[in-house]
């Protein structure tokens, strides 16, 4: 079995992806992508996006990091991936799953699923220049409107190099909306010769168990569902049932857990955000965090329409967030 933490644009970044792994359970975790467009990236664009390159490859915790590329032209890709690899990253993750209008507009990520002949391409140029003992792997959707091609796209991708997929089990069109087509996770692993993971909907230690029996792996990345419920992945490696984890004297252990590592989560969107953008980053992260924890929903209230860091730095304090006002300051 292995869990695994997912790329996801614009929220799973270095800060949370840096509290996520300090609670544990994860195998590896995957940056959000860098774009490859015009130019070949530069060093200093994959220490921005990953700053876990200068500590080998890992997180505080110790937690392996792949970074992602996403892009359509197989030479500039492999010419960035030469620049990453360069850096020592844990691995290196193509993207073929993003949906977003405008990522996909430019010919980037899941839109790229239509042409599998490309991503055959893109997939053998990156591996030219990744070493073997490198990890190498890509996540996919099951295709642009339809699921037609997702074995022939998986195909391509094994046969151009990767040896691992994850499979985010919808299409482009779907987007994020259930259901997750998990059966289809399976029927990709029967055709490829390599791991093959399932990604989508994964918000409870059941939903990881029916998703394990329907696709048949035990390997799954979780997303949104780490996001909202940070403690999912230890739980289900210390099989813990839903009907305790759910019960109120545990969530609220788990919150009392959580309250430092959303003020460390705070220091450091502080040192790496600007101050217009910093309160909206916790706001994001709370307002997934209400799904479980009623905490979050009071503390999430509170600052929903605060827009300076300073107004949010006293919310934390009432809430036992920071211990004193010159905790703010440590």
């Amino acid at each position: 079995m292995r869990l695994l933490l997912a790329p996801m644009e614009g929220l799973l970044d270095f800060p949370l992806r840096d509290i996520l792994t300090r609670v544990g359970g994860y195998d590896h975790a995957v940056t959000e992508f860098a774009r490859v467009s015009g130019t070949v990236l530069p060093r200093r664009y994959f220490h921005r996006i990953s700053p876990e390159l200068v500590s080998a490859g890992r997180t505080a915790a110790g937690t392996p990091v792949r970074v992602q590329l996403l892009g359509s032209e197989p030479a500039r890709m492999a010419d960035s991936a030469a620049v990453l690899v360069a850096l020592g990253p844990a691995g290196v993750d193509l993207n073929f799953g993003c949906p977003a209008p405008t990522v996909n507009r430019h010919r980037g990520g899941a839109v790229l699923l239509d042409e599998p002949e490309l991503l055959y391409r893109i997939a053998a140029a990156v591996r030219a220049v990744v070493p073997r003992g490198m990890p190498f792997s890509a996540k996919m959707r099951l295709g642009v409107r339809d699921t037609r091609r997702a074995l022939e796209c998986a195909q391509a991708l094994v046969e151009g190099g990767v040896d691992e997929l994850v499979v985010h089990a919808r299409t482009k069109a779907e987007g994020y909306r259930p259901p997750a087509h998990w059966e289809w996770v399976g029927r990709i692993a029967d055709v490829v010769p390599v791991p093959v993971a399932a990604n989508g909907e994964i918000w409870c230690e059941a939903d990881w168990r029916r998703c394990c029996a329907v696709s048949g792996t035990d390997d799954v990345m979780l997303g949104r569902g780490a996001v909202a419920d940070p403690f999912l992945a230890r739980r289900i490696r210390q099989a813990i049932p839903d009907e305790v984890a759910t019960d109120p004297t545990w969530r609220e252990q788990e919150w009392d857990e959580l309250r430092p590592l959303l003020a460390h989560f705070w220091q450091l969107v502080r040192m790496r955000v600007a101050a217009r953008h910093a309160p909206g980053r916790l706001k994001q992260w709370l307002g997934l965090l209400r799904r479980n924890y009623l905490p979050a929903q009071r503390l999430f209230d509170e600052i929903r329409l605060l827009r300076l860091p300073q107004e949010v730095d006293l919310v934390l304090v009432r809430h036992r967030i920071f211990p004193t006002p010159k905790a703010l300051a440590a």
